[in-house]
């Protein structure tokens, strides 16, 4: 039953960063730039957010973009979701995308 409600939570926090990330005006983080996985803590403290941008050269000063714009988009998760606790964020670059898209080509090539 506990795990439904988090499963419900990181849609909806996933959901929300996606819409708040368009809203940042530090300049790192441009371009195309999407959410692949949001994993919250239990007690609702702690939040990993999965990143992944189009441009992967740039994808180290998108992640510091993020961070130094976490308290920001914690406040305005805090303002459109009603939760107990607003979790603190930490961004962390996504690879699967990539793992993904060599997997197929290699299943392509046989």
């Amino acid at each position: 039953m506990a795990s439904y409600r988090i499963g419900r939570i990181n849609d909806d926090i996933r959901r929300e960063l996606a819409t708040l990330i368009t809203t940042v005006k530090d300049p790192r983080v441009h371009g195309l730039i999407s959410i692949t996985r949001v994993d919250t803590t239990n007690d609702l403290r702690y939040c990993k957010v999965y990143v992944s941008a189009l441009d992967k050269s740039d994808m180290k000063e998108v992640i510091k973009g993020l961070k130094s714009a976490s308290g920001y988009l914690r406040r305005e998760l805090g303002h459109n979701m009603s939760l107990r606790y607003t979790p603190e964020l930490q961004f962390i670059a996504d690879s699967s995308i990539d793992e993904g898209a060599k997997i197929i080509s290699m299943m392509n090539k046989l």
